[in-house]
């Protein structure tokens, strides 16, 4: 089905709000999910709400909790999230962050204790609307692991997502934002509430062997997902898991910490003014210059054009703000039997 973005967002709040949340923070959270899928990444959004409403509902979610910074060195800062909302926790570290910048030009910032943080791109994009660059790097806890490390087939990590954005002068900013697993969890769980296959070189199954069935990691005998590119992802997702977990959350995915049903995620965050380092007017013509000048490449054979990391994301933003986001039949139904859960009549439900 197609649902436009502004009508699943109050439906979406609804539920929020029917299961305890405040107002503000329900639509928060509604319309970072209702982004996401805007966004073309699915698996951060709407899909995730059964999910929050049973967290809720067992007291691994506090809907009222804020951000609170607990260590502040200048230009480094501990934050904890209390185990709140991460689209609204996150966004307050992230103000924090900001905040401090414009005072130090560089902050350091660890960001702990977040409920499932939600498309992590989304807060990169708020430092860039700022003029500011991003690093963040974050590590995924709580339940058991998901993806095996490179030339293995046992689950010892997550996702963990890394995410980087520049800011362009008089255009859109650059933002790599990107699972460090070969694809998301979330986009698994699409596949196979869908019924479709994934791409190949994503999974393994319980032996080791490669294989395309989603069933792999929600059916016995469990299998993996596999860190993309080989080595090279698997390395970076063993720096998210240091420097998100054991360096800003103190908590990472080893069997002797807590694995429950929670979400939790902790991120390191570090937040850049470019004026800071003196070039600024030099920076933004060389960044601007080198999209350009990426932009300017010939399309090889069966692409239509070169593209910079975030405008695949605008351009689904695009096509789905105007035709409405897919939801398929099984997440809907899911969501539905979320909504009724958490208290929202059945005749206030979108037909």
């Amino acid at each position: 089905m197609l649902i436009q973005a502004e009508q699943l967002s109050e439906f979406v709040a609804r539920i929020f709000v029917s299961s305890g949340a405040a107002e503000a923070f329900a639509r928060e959270v509604a319309e970072h999910l209702v982004a996401a899928n805007l966004k073309g990444h699915d698996s951060h959004g709407v899909g995730m709400v059964p999910a929050y409403v049973h967290n809720i509902k067992t007291d691994l979610l506090k809907v009222d909790a804020e951000a609170e910074t607990v260590r502040d060195n200048g230009a480094v800062l501990v934050i904890d999230g209390h185990f709140g909302f991460g689209q609204v926790v996150g966004r307050q570290a992230v103000d924090m962050t900001i905040e401090r910048v414009a005072q130090t030009g560089v902050v350091c910032a660890g960001v702990r204790n977040c409920h499932h943080l939600g498309r992590i791109g989304t807060y990169a994009e708020h430092c860039a609307a700022q003029g500011l660059v991003s690093v963040l790097m974050v590590n995924v806890v709580g339940h058991e692991p998901q993806v095996s490390p490179f030339g293995g087939r046992d689950r010892r990590m997550t996702t963990n997502p890394f995410c980087c954005a520049v800011p362009i002068p008089d255009g859109a900013p650059v933002v790599l934002d990107m699972a460090t697993s070969a694809v998301a969890l979330g986009k698994v769980r699409v596949a196979y509430n869908a019924g479709t296959r994934v791409a190949e070189g994503a999974l393994v199954d319980h032996e080791g062997s490669p294989t395309t069935d989603p069933a792999v990691m929600y059916e016995q005998p469990f299998g993996a997902l596999g860190p993309f590119g080989q080595h090279k992802g698997y390395g970076l997702a063993v720096m998210c898991e240091l420097l998100g977990g054991a360096l800003a959350g103190e908590w990472t995915a080893q069997p002797e910490n807590l694995r429950s049903h929670h979400i939790v995620n902790h991120m390191f965050m570090c937040v850049v003014d470019p004026a800071a380092f003196g070039g600024l007017e030099k920076f933004q013509q060389e960044a601007r210059a080198m999209v350009d000048y990426l932009h300017s490449t010939t399309p090889a054979k069966g692409h239509d054009k070169v593209r910079v990391p975030g405008d695949p994301e605008r351009e689904s933003m695009s096509r789905r703000l105007a035709e409405g986001i897919p939801i398929d039949d099984t997440t809907w139904q899911a969501v539905v039997k979320a909504a009724l859960a958490a208290g929202v009549p059945a005749n206030a439900i979108p037909a």
